[in-house]
């Protein structure tokens, strides 16, 4: 895929998908998500689902529903950038060829809804913090590894992984997404060129300007807390990024947007129809 997201790009992450019965809340949210967008482009930063593993003829079960949304997503002619998270890192051949996004692992960098970025999941970045996960994913992501664990069942390995992770169901960063917001602040000053820095992981939802102009952003977590108005994404065009909830078919709340170019900040609140494509019932199935 060229390193160009074309305008309006949408950002979500962290949906950690298969924790809860595939009739809930939250996928059910994102799935008439994926309906309503019929041009621009799509960014997944990472931790789609709870547990994604590929064996060579299986899927997990919970799956299924939101990868073929996607896999409509993409017959509509909207690129779709999957960036690999620390809860989905083991994707592959099944996503890129029968889904058809570019799966993506490590930091992308390109043109994204018109601003030059860069786009990382965000786990192991924090220099001291992350010492030691940083370690460990050095081995769980080895190829031997992936070799060794696909030989278990499909069943039991699932089984295995989901209770490793349990914990991700309510996560939030410790330092309130602080560790994060430090490493784009460096990032974005150690390159003039970088207008936004996208980052995911810490579940914190953020559009920040950093000194020198460059804006941080982080779309939190399609898990939304009880002190959220509902699932939170990005919307990047080429005069602003602005921070969203997702409310219900196609209606969302802007909570917060930066302009391009340092000016007034819109203000926040309000419900309004942002993704294009929805246009009432008919745009999402019903």
């Amino acid at each position: 895929m060229p390193q160009i997201l074309e305008p309006p790009c949408y950002i979500m992450s962290d949906a950690h998908l298969g924790v809860g019965s595939p009739w809930d809340g939250g996928e059910k949210a994102l799935r008439e998500f994926l309906r309503g967008i019929t041009d621009g482009s799509l960014v997944i930063n990472g931790d789609l689902f709870d547990f994604w593993f590929e064996w060579r003829t299986v899927i997990p079960r919970s799956s299924f529903r939101v990868l073929a949304a996607l896999a409509d997503l993409r017959e509509r002619g909207v690129p779709v950038l999957w960036i690999a998270g620390n809860h989905d890192c083991w994707g592959g051949e099944m996503l890129r060829s029968d889904v058809g996004v570019d799966y993506h692992v490590g930091p992308w960098e390109g043109t994204l809804g018109g601003w030059h970025a860069r786009v990382e999941h965000g786990d192991g970045l924090r220099q001291t913090e992350d010492r030691r996960y940083r370690a460990l994913r050095a081995v769980i992501r080895h190829p031997t590894a992936v070799r060794a664990y696909r030989w278990l069942p499909a069943d039991l390995a699932t089984w295995l992984a989901t209770r490793s992770s349990h914990a991700s169901r309510t996560y939030s960063a410790r330092d309130g997404g602080a560790g994060l917001r430090a490493v784009a602040e460096k990032t974005l000053a150690a390159d003039p060129r970088l207008e936004l820095m996208v980052l995911a992981h810490s579940h914190v939802a953020t559009i920040e300007r950093m000194k020198g102009g460059g804006v941080y952003a982080n779309a939190g977590a399609w898990i939304s807390g009880p002190k959220e108005p509902g699932p939170t994404f990005l919307m990047v065009t080429p005069e602003k990024v602005s921070l969203n909830a997702w409310l219900t078919s196609g209606h969302v709340q802007r909570l917060n947007a930066l302009d391009r170019v340092p000016g007034t900040e819109e203000p926040a609140g309000g419900t309004e129809e942002l993704l294009r494509g929805v246009r009432g019932d008919e745009a999402i199935g019903r």
